[in-house]
Formats: C-alpha cells, sequence, structure tokens
C-alpha cells in the first residue's frame, strides 16, 4: 500500500472437498478343509498387522466385514461376495489430445469396473487463492464399429492429492470389444491449474455364487479409505485342519483315557504325530493315494504322540507340551523332505521295515538284545566290532535355531543355544537350522540344546556282522555291545551250564566282578527278552551266583555283564544290509539315554566310561600342601592322589605366586609320584596346579590350591567362656588355616605395653584352646589373656581379651558340693556314729577334775618319706596372772608337702578378758563349708574360700555394703559407693525423683506433663499429619487419553486443645492441544481443552482457578485452623471446560501441624 491508501489480501485456500472412497472385497483361502477356524473371532484377523477389535470386542478397524467358511465338503457361498473380479492395473494419463483405448477379450464377464480419478485438483487465482476447479471424463465402448460414451463423468472440487473414482458398465457388447476413456476438459499449459487425470484400472466382474468345497476361506470388505495409500495385508490366527486323532484322546486337555482300540474320530489338534498321519494317509493333498491307512504304523504314532504331549519346563517358569506343531505347508515339495521335516519336530526318524512305514523317535528305549563276541562274525583281522567317531567339525556347540514367535508379530525369531563347556574344549562350531512347525521359544530351544547333545554324547558308530541265526532287532532298536575287547574285561558270552537249585550259571569264561558295588547280568528269558539279575555270589572265576533265575534261560543262551565301573554301552541300530553270503551287516550308532532328561529339564550327566583301558589322564584330587622349615628355608610338601591308577601317567606341577595381574610363575615340575617338595622358598602367597598327562601328551582335569609362608595372622575373635574358677579361651582366625596354633599368656592385671606381655605375664602354652583353671580365679574378678597365632614361618602380634569367671551362686554351691565330697574329711563326717561302740566308752569316763590347772594334749605324728603329718587336740583350763579363769578346746591339724606347711584346725574358748567374758569359735582353712547331711543332702548351706563367700539364699534384717554387684557378666545390676546405680531392668511402683540423667528407649504408658522447655531431635506422633488423594478421572475424548472430573475431600478434626495449620502444597492441572480438522462453517485449526478448578472450606468457595490447553494452572494456600473452631471440610473439584476433554491434574495433597513451632527458625 501507499501513503495515499489503499487495501492489502492474504491468500485463501479452499478446504480439500474430495476423498476417494473405495471398498476392497477379497476372498482368501486360508487352506484345507474343514478347519478350527480364528481362534479369537475377529481379532484373530490382522489387517496391516493391526486386529479388527481388542481383547473386549470394540472395533478396532471400523468398516469392516468378515465372513469365513471353515471348508466344508458342502457349504453356503459367503454372503455379500456375489461376484468374482479379476482387476487390471492401468495407472495411464488421460488427455485431451491422447485419448486411452484398451481391448477386452474376456468372454464370461458380465460386468466391467472402471476406476479413475485426478493427480491433483486445484486453480490457483493471481492473487495467490487456491480454488476448487473441475474436470470432464467420457467412457465409452465401441459398437458396432461406433463409440458410444456410456458414462459422462464431471470431477468437480479441490484436492491436492491423488484422488479416484469407479463406474460399473453393466449392458457390454460381444467380446472382444474396445473401451476407452476420453478427456473433454481442455489440459492445462500452467501449474496455476493442477487437473491431470488418470486412468488406474478396470476389473473384469463375474456374478456368480461360488461355495469353494474343501478350502476354508475368508471374506473381507473392507473400507481402502482408512488405510490411505498404503498397500494393505491381511494375516490369520487360525486353528487350522480338523484332522483324524485317537478316539481316547482328548486333544484340548492332551490326555488319553483306557486303552485305544486303533479307531479314530475327528478333531483339532497340534499334535506332530497326527498331523503327520493326516498329512500321509489324506487321500487329496496329502500320500493317501499311494499310501493306505494300514501301510502307515499308527500304534508308533499313537506312542509318539504321547511323548509329544508330555508336560516339561518351558524355561521361563511354566510347562509346555515337549512339542507341538504349527505350520502351513503352502508350497508342494517332495514327500521325503515334508516326511523328513515332520520327523526332525518330533526326534525321530522314518523307517521301513518290510511291511509298514513306521517310526523310531530318540527317546529311552528297553534294550532289546545284547550281543557279544559270541554273536559276531570276525573279518579276516579277526576284529568283530569296528568302531567309528564323529569328525570334530560335526560336533556343533552352538545352534542358532529359527522359529515363528508369536511374541514378534508371527515374524521369524532366532533362538541361541550354547554349551559353554564344549565351546571351551572344542571351540565355537555354529550351526544354523530351522524349527519346523515351531511357535515355542522353549521347543525352539530345546530343538537347539538336542542337536548339540546328540553330537557331543553320541560321537561313536559300531559296525559288525551277523549271522541270520542271531539277528534278533530292526532298524531303530536299542541294542547293547557287550565287547570284551573295548571294555578290556570279560563283559559278555555264552551260559555252559545251569544250576537251577542254586541259582548258579556256568560261563564261557572267567570274569572279574569288583569288590564295591553291585554287578548284573543281563539274561535271556523264555520270551526272548533280556533280563538283568544281580550276581549275589562268585563261588568260581567262571562261575556267578544269581539272585533271580528268569524263566526260560538256556543253556548256551547269551550273558551280558554289567559292572558299577563301567557304563552300559546302549547303540540305536539306524540300517541291516544283507550280504551275499546270507550274513547281515549292521550299523548302530551310540544311545544316551540321559539325553532326554538333559535336554527336557536341564539335568546334569557326567558320562561314565565304557572301558577299563582308559588312556584318558584321570583328574588330580585332594591336593594338600603343608608348609614346613628347615636350616632357615621354608619348604612346600605338596601330596595329592587320583581316582584311578593309569600306567605311564605323569603329573604336572605349576607353581605360581601372588594373583591376578601380580601373578608369577615361581617353577614347574613334572613328577610320577603323587607328592613333590619345593624348597628355598622366600615368605609369599602361592597358588599350585597339578594336572596328570598321559604319554600321548593329553591332560586330565586339574587341581588347584593355595598356601602362604607368611607370619600368621591375629586372630580375629577370641571367645572367653566362664566357668566355676576358670574361663576358657577359644581364638579364631578370619580365614581358617590349618598350620597356625595360638599361644596363650594370662595376667590377673592389664599389661598397659603390649611389648611387656612375655615379661610380664605367665605363659600358659600353645595349642587351639586353653582353659585357664586355678583355685585363685575368684568371681567377679577380671583377669587377661593375650594371646597370639604362630606357624612355622613366625608368631603374630599379641590381642588382649579380658574376662571373668562364672559369678553363679547357685553353680558354685554345686561345684563345692562335688569337691568338697571327695575329701575324707566330709566323708568321716558324713558316716554316722556307732551308738553301740561308744557307750562302754562312756561307762567308763567317771574321772572328775579337781584340779582347775589340769591339761589334756594328745597328738598323733606320721611321717612318709618327704611327706609328714600330725594330728594335734587340746584341752585346756587356767588361770592368769589375775586370777582369771580361762577354758580352751583345739583340734589342730597340720602337714608338710614339698616343704610347704598346711593347717586345717578348730579351736574352743572362754576367757575373761578385760573388756569382759569372751567366748568364740574359730576357724583355720582354706576351705571352711557348711552342710547339713539330713535326708542324704550333701550339697553345702555355705562356703567360704580364700576371700569370698558363697550361699545359696540368705535373709538379712539389715546390710551394709558400699558395693553391691548382681550375677552375670556385665552384671545386670550394680550399685557403687558413689551412689551410682545401674539396673538392666527395674520394676519402680513408688515415686521417683531424679535431677538429671539419660532415659533411653523408654514408654510414658499413661499421661505425662512438662512443665518446663521439650527439646527434641526428632518427634514422632502426631505433631504433622499428612493425607494423599487422587483426582476422580474418566475416559478422555481421544483413544487412551484421560480427563479429570469430580471431587476430592479432606476433613481435619478439631479433637485437641491447641492452634493449626492447614498446608496445601500445588495443585498443578492442565489440558492439551489439538488439531480440528473442521467441518460446514467451522474452519478448523488448533484447539485447546479447558478445566475449572474450585476450592470450598465448609462449603463457601474460596479460591477458582482455570486453564486452557498445556498451560499448567496451579493452586496452594496455607490456612489457620485455630483450637475450639470446630472441624474443617475442605473440597476441590476439577471440571472440564468445552465439550472435548484430555487432561491432567497432580494428586491432592494436604498437610496438618501444630501451629505453634518454637525452637525452629529459618532464614
Amino acid at each position: 500500500m501507499g501513503k495515499g491508501g489503499g487495501k492489502g489480501h492474504t491468500p485463501v485456500e479452499a478446504k480439500d472437498n474430495l476423498k476417494s472412497t473405495q471398498m476392497m472385497s477379497v476372498i482368501d483361502a486360508i487352506g484345507e478343509g474343514p478347519i478350527e477356524g480364528p481362534v479369537k473371532g475377529l481379532q484373530s484377523i490382522l489387517v496391516n498387522k493391526t486386529p479388527l477389535t481388542d481383547t473386549d470386542g470394540n472395533p478396532v478397524i471400523h468398516g469392516v466385514t468378515a465372513v469365513w467358511r471353515a471348508g466344508e465338503q458342502e457349504q453356503t457361498p459367503p454372503e455379500g461376495f456375489e461376484s468374482s473380479g479379476a482387476e487390471t492395473a492401468l495407472g495411464v494419463e488421460v488427455t485431451k489430445a491422447k485419448p486411452v483405448t484398451r481391448t477386452i477379450t474376456s468372454a464370461n464377464i458380465d460386468r466391467l469396473r472402471v476406476t479413475f480419478g485426478v493427480q491433483s485438483l486445484v486453480q490457483t487465482t493471481s492473487k495467490g487463492d487456491r480454488n476448487p476447479t473441475s474436470v470432464r471424463l467420457l467412457i465409452q465402448l465401441q459398437r458396432n464399429g461406433n463409440w458410444v460414451t456410456e458414462k459422462d463423468v464431471t470431477i468437480n472440487g479441490k484436492t491436492t492429492s491423488q484422488f479416484l473414482a469407479s463406474v460399473i458398465l453393466d449392458n457390454l457388447p460381444p467380446r472382444p470389444f474396445n473401451i476407452r476413456m476420453v478427456r473433454e476438459t481442455a489440459d492445462s499449459t500452467t501449474d496455476q491449474l493442477q487437473n491431470k487425470t488418470l486412468w488406474s484400472s478396470y476389473t473384469e466382474i463375474i456374478d456368480v455364487k461360488q461355495c469353494y468345497p474343501n478350502t476354508a476361506i475368508v471374506g473381507l470388505q473392507v473400507d481402502a479409505e482408512q488405510f490411505g495409500g498404503q498397500q494393505m495385508t491381511v494375516n490369520y490366527h487360525i486353528r487350522g485342519r480338523i484332522i483324524q486323532v485317537p478316539s481316547n484322546y482328548d486333544p484340548e486337555k492332551r490326555t488319553y483315557s483306557g486303552i485305544w482300540d486303533g479307531s479314530l474320530k475327528p478333531a483339532y489338534s497340534n499334535n506332530p504325530a497326527w498331523c503327520l498321519w493326516d498329512m500321509l494317509t489324506h487321500p487329496r493333498y496329502g500320500m493317501g493315494k499311494r499310501l493306505g491307512a494300514a501301510d502307515v504304523d499308527k500304534w508308533a504314532l499313537y506312542a509318539i504322540g504321547q511323548y509329544c504331549d508330555q508336560t516339561v519346563p518351558d524355561g521361563f517358569g511354566g510347562t509346555e507340551p515337549r512339542m507341538t506343531f504349527n505350520a502351513y505347508l503352502s508350497q508342494q515339495r517332495k514327500a521325503w523332505d515334508v516326511l523328513s521335516d515332520f520327523c526332525s519336530a518330533m526326534r525321530c526318524m522314518p523307517v521301513w521295515n518290510g511291511q509298514t512305514l513306521t517310526f523310531v523317535q530318540d527317546r529311552p528305549s528297553d534294550v532289546v538284545w545284547p550281543y557279544t563276541n559270541s554273536d559276531v562274525v570276525a573279518d579276516n583281522e579277526g576284529v568283530g566290532f569296528r568302531y567309528s567317531f564323529s569328525a570334530l567339525k560335526d560336533r556343533h556347540t552352538a545352534v542358532e535355531v529359527n522359529y515363528t514367535d508369536p511374541q514378534n508379530g508371527w515374524q521369524t525369531s532366532t533362538e541361541l543355544v550354547e554349551d559353554p563347556e564344549a565351546i571351551l574344549r572344542y571351540g565355537r562350531n555354529l550351526l544354523k537350522m530351522d524349527a519346523f512347525g515351531c511357535t515355542s521359544r522353549g521347543q525352539a530351544h530345546r530343538a537347539g540344546l538336542w542337536v548339540i547333545k546328540t553330537e557331543l554324547l553320541e560321537t561313536q558308530t559300531v559296525d559288525f556282522t551277523l549271522g541270520s541265526q542271531g539277528l534278533r532287532h530292526t532298524p531303530g532298536d536299542i541294542i547293547e555291545i557287550c565287547d570284551n575287547d573295548y571294555a578290556g574285561t570279560m563283559t559278555g558270552g555264552r551260559v555252559l551250564s545251569i544250576d537251577a537249585a542254586s541259582r548258579t550259571l556256568t560261563l564261557d569264561r572267567e570274569v572279574t566282578l569288583p569288590e564295591t558295588g553291585t554287578p548284573t547280568v543281563n539274561l535271556i528269558n523264555g520270551s526272548g527278552k533280556p533280563v538283568s539279575v544281580a550276581i549275589t555270589a562268585h563261588p568260581a572265576p567262571d562261575r556267578i551266583q544269581v539272585s533271580t533265575l528268569p524263566d526260560g534261560v538256556e543253556t548256551y543262551g547269551v550273558w551280558g555283564l554289567s559292572l558299577p565301573s563301567l557304563r552300559r554301552r546302549l547303540f540305536r541300530c539306524v540300517s541291516i544290509r544283507e550280504n551275499t553270503d546270507g550274513t547281515f551287516a549292521i550299523t548302530a550308532v551310540q544311545h544316551v539315554p540321559e539325553k532326554e532328561a538333559i535336554v527336557d529339564n536341564g539335568a546334569s550327566f557326567e558320562p561314565q566310561s565304557g572301558t577299563l583301558n582308559s588312556v584318558i589322564p584321570p583328574a588330580v584330587q585332594h591336593l594338600t600342601v603343608e608348609v614346613s622349615a628347615a636350616d632357615g628355608q621354608y619348604l612346600a610338601q605338596a601330596k595329592w592322589d587320583t581316582p584311578r591308577v593309569v600306567k605311564g601317567v605323569r603329573f604336572s606341577l605349576r607353581l605360581t605366586s601372588g594373583s591376578g595381574e601380580d601373578s608369577r610363575l615361581v617353577t614347574t615340575a613334572i613328577t610320577a609320584d603323587t607328592e613333590h617338595r619345593f624348597s628355598g622358598l622366600p615368605l609369599g602367597e602361592y597358588t599350585l596346579t597339578v594336572r596328570a598327562i598321559n604319554s600321548y601328551g593329553q591332560q586330565g582335569e586339574p587341581a588347584t590350591t593355595t598356601f602362604r609362608i607368611n607370619a600368621p595372622a591375629v586372630p580375629a575373635t577370641i571367645e572367653l567362656t566362664p566357668g566355676y574358677f576358670q574361663i576358657t579361651a577359644v581364638p579364631r582366625l578370619a580365614v581358617y588355616d590349618p598350620t597356625v596354633q595360638f599361644e596363650f599368656w594370662f595376667s590377673e592385671t592389664r599389661i598397659t605395653d603390649i611389648r611387656q606381655v612375655e615379661t610380664t605375664a605367665r605363659y600358659l602354652g600353645t595349642g587351639l584352646y586353653w582353659i585357664a583353671a586355678s583355685i585363685n580365679i575368684k568371681p567377679g574378678h577380671d583377669y587377661y589373656f593375650y594371646i597370639r597365632s604362630v606357624n612355622t614361618v613366625g608368631k603374630s602380634a599379641f590381642v588382649e581379651a579380658v574376662g571373668q569367671p562364672s559369678d553363679d551362686a547357685s553353680g558354685y554351691l554345686d561345684f563345692f558340693k562335688g569337691e568338697i565330697g571327695k575329701t575324707h574329711l566330709a566323708q568321716e563326717l558324713w558316716t554316722q556314729i556307732d551308738n553301740g561302740q561308744l557307750a562302754p566308752d562312756l561307762t567308763e569316763i567317771r574321772t572328775s577334775i579337781t584340779d582347775v590347772s589340769n591339761e589334756i594334749t594328745q597328738t598323733v605324728n606320721k611321717k612318709l618319706e618327704d611327706q609328714s603329718a600330725a594330728i594335734q587336740q587340746i584341752q585346756k583350763v587356767q588361770v592368769d596372772t589375775n586370777n582369771n579363769l580361762n577354758s580352751m578346746w583345739a583340734v589342730k591339724l597340720q602337714q608338710m608337702q614339698d616343704g610347704r606347711l598346711y593347717i586345717a584346725g578348730i579351736g574352743a574358748g572362754i576367757e575373761n578378758t578385760p573388756d569382759g567374758m569372751q567366748s568364740q569359735v574359730l576357724l583355720a582353712a582354706d576351705r571352711i563349708a557348711m552342710i547339713n547331711p539330713a535326708n542324704g543332702n550333701t550339697k553345702p548351706m555355705f562356703v567360704g574360700q580364700g576371700d569370698q563367700i558363697f550361699m545359696n539364699e540368705v535373709f538379712l534384717k539389715y546390710l551394709t555394703a558400699p558395693t553391691i554387684t548382681s550375677g552375670g557378666n556385665p552384671p545386670a545390676f550394680s550399685l557403687t559407693p558413689d551412689g551410682r546405680l545401674t539396673a538392666k531392668n527395674a520394676d519402680i511402683s513408688g515415686s521417683v525423683n531424679a535431677n538429671s540423667g539419660a532415659l533411653n528407649n523408654v514408654t510414658i504408658n499413661q499421661n505425662c506433663t512438662i512443665k518446663g522447655m521439650l527439646e527434641a531431635t526428632q518427634v514422632r506422633g502426631d505433631f504433622v499429619k499428612a493425607v494423599s488423594k487422587a483426582f476422580p478421572k474418566k475416559v478422555g475424548t481421544w483413544g487412551n487419553t484421560e480427563t479429570p472430573n469430580g471431587t476430592v475431600t479432606v476433613t481435619i478434626s478439631d479433637d485437641h486443645n491447641f492452634d493449626r495449620q492447614i498446608i496445601i502444597p500445588p495443585i498443578i492441572f492442565n489440558g492439551i492441544a489439538y488439531d480440528d480438522p473442521g467441518s460446514g462453517n467451522n474452519p478448523g485449526g488448533t484447539r485447546y481443552t479447558g478445566y475449572g478448578f474450585e476450592v470450598r472450606k465448609n462449603g463457601v468457595l474460596i479460591a477458582s482457578r482455570e486453564t486452557k490447553g498445556a498451560i499448567p494452572g496451579s493452586y496452594s494456600a496455607v490456612i489457620d485452623m485455630p483450637s475450639g473452631g470446630g472441624s474443617v471440610t475442605l473440597e476441590f473439584k476439577i471440571f472440564q471446560k468445552g465439550n472435548q476433554g484430555a487432561g491432567n491434574i497432580t494428586d491432592c495433597t494436604v498437610i496438618v501441624t501444630k501451629k505453634a513451632a518454637s525452637g525452629i527458625s529459618i532464614r
């Protein structure tokens, strides 16, 4: 615009109003019928990998019609599919100058559908406005040489993308005829007009109702608008063919009832055995025209089917059938290839046994016959059994198994199966394979593991020749090979004679039986089956006695020996070939029955050797090292053994020091002995590895041990156990070392300088523990142990431990009871006095003391070598210089032992002292005890020993003591002279007055009044309480969205006499932005959902908020709640504003706290 005025214009673009609406109609042939049908109805039909309905049956893709037929012989045509069309794609541009012509030659068509349209349709003005426009097309047929317009079509509107339409021509001229499309509108010559037209396709339609007998079909009608320009794909999750299964079989539960009579019934099943039966016997699509039902061994398939249905762990904590089959056979292939694929899914192989096609499954089976050296025909070199082994390249250690994965949209996934131990031994040898018909990851894993274990465990093949009379098996049977040459001992032959009474057999050769274990022998019974019986005796080298004698055992019958030290050598026959001389050549592969448990149940299996002629070096076991010192050097003596002796074996020793990256080689050695000495070793930590090596350089399993040549570590812990006048000390190391012992030192006082232990403490001795016992070890006193570790290298530092003997008074009385009861004095005192013997003596005592100065003294002396003893009894009455009368009676005992005098005595006396008359009884002894032997009781009432007195029960009226201490270590109760009271558990029913102190873990059961200041670093209780609640929500406008809508109510009770504060943290809420496509007068564009938010206190509105779109709204507050004002109810309401709902809101949290907050400051 200029200065003088004017107006501006913004370009306007009209909305696109042309949309293609085409209905795709298709019939898919699912397969041979009849079938069970879709697994979950319309949810099992997936268009572009999207199911038509969800799990609740709600439509996910709208505008779809589906009709299916199971594939019966007589089935009705699908409704809505009364015609069949063949579309021919063209995609050519139609211009005014060049009409497009095509020739129709199909003779049987009834109608013709023509699809055409524009690439885009829009006209741009000089002002930049983009408006609708139109284009006109004529569809013409050539009738009798003239072009006749059948349809005159004008496309009017606006579109910036391709738009297609279609018309149907009914009255068609005789074939062949021409059809052309003519553009009437002039071609555009400028970019401002875009109206290119095209002929997309034509469809030849035949009106016919087809029922598709014996074909399972699904008819779909889908609105193509929902998929835009995408190419549409359809997949079906189907339970397949209804096949023939045993009449006693429940395919849903996979159970079998009763005995099968051989009859069959129709049912759906994914058991691979009966899927194979259907493929072999069906005359239409299978091999039924070549094989009849009688030509296939259904009894073998019955056993295989049961094996497939057994449940095994699925690898994820559950179980599943061992094998299932879920596959489409969609391509024509060679019958043998399909048969082999089926068998691979069941671990079996097809075998023609001369009469029927049977199947041999790789699973544990009974042995059909044992073959010995006496059964086979030796070749020119005298060899009966010839063995070969699989090549190393054929022993795979890892397998990639491809299978159909339901968790991956039914696409192919790969399961990697590895044997780590085999990879370490043989290297990584990868095999890639397809698990035929497998839709389970667990089954795929088992299939790969079965291949690995088969190739690693079953590596041997045997070939031998039998005469026509010796052939006792068919291909697939399990046979036992008792080859004396291979085993290195006699394991098979013929029975020469039978003693039925003693169950003793005479064999055709001498056998060697082990001293331990229970060997068994296989004998052939009257039915021609091998029976295993235990050998109970070995009366002669060529005679054995068995536990039971099978019925029908005959002379010259075959016997096979099974020894505990040898693995039974089982093989599965894979071929029998007849030679020109009437003999039969047998080929069999090794069979390991434990393989099933390994693959299906994860069992661990160590294969045992099948021969005593082993050249494999044995494993080293029981490796030990003992360190010693001699002439200032340290020696390490290593010893070991092996589980078996093998000739020519030497042992390789490798000694290293350090660990990890610091490890270095010290020395190596080779020896034929089972021990070796290393000398001159410096201090350090060592690792010794020993392994056996045979003459071929093969190495056995190694053994490794570690040892140290260092001073020992200090004791990590010392356990002190109190006893009666004793303490037991048991030190322990952090890591057990059998070469370490301990030195024990003892002291009655603590040694502050640990370096003075050896000069101050008393050395007790060396050992693993020590009991310090002495009458001088008194209860209630601390005693100190100083302990250090010692070995041949040196000694550790001392570790101190302090302890006390037991302070259990009752226990001490029982202890003294035993100690006192051992003494002669106690026994003499406990012996009753013989009154009859005493009476004559009493009658003779008639002497009266007339002289108060008389003194009676009796002394008895005994002496034995360097020991002496004396007993003196004194009875004295005397008058002192002050003319005071004193009387005394005493008995004294003394004994000299090792130059030391021991005295015991008791005296009683009455004296006239300056303070008055004094009577007393005095006792002199190491131990004083009072015993009441009434009723045979010998437990002392009290014992005094040393400075301590022990009593069982004491009743005192008054007790004055500076210190009172209870039993226990530490004591449960103590009172010290300074008034310090310690009690682990006190129950005080009266009042307690305290000026200061500390309380730990205290519970106040009733009310407590604190008049001063209460200061707490942590408080748990009702000082603060909080509640959090989520707002109600309902389903939003679009898809999986939600819209908050509803009220949250919180009530705070006024139930205590203090002011409160209500704190409401921020509540955040928001809507979303969305695109409105517009309609009618609504131009469309970006729109927003909105929400309102209100808060009411006791019904009164106190806050109102609102938000629109993604911009959040919020509310937070602090509200005072005075005491006595009544309870407060808060209502928080969120509601939708407008017709569209989709948004979010955080939870509502309300915190209530006591308003007074003294002691808290915030800056």
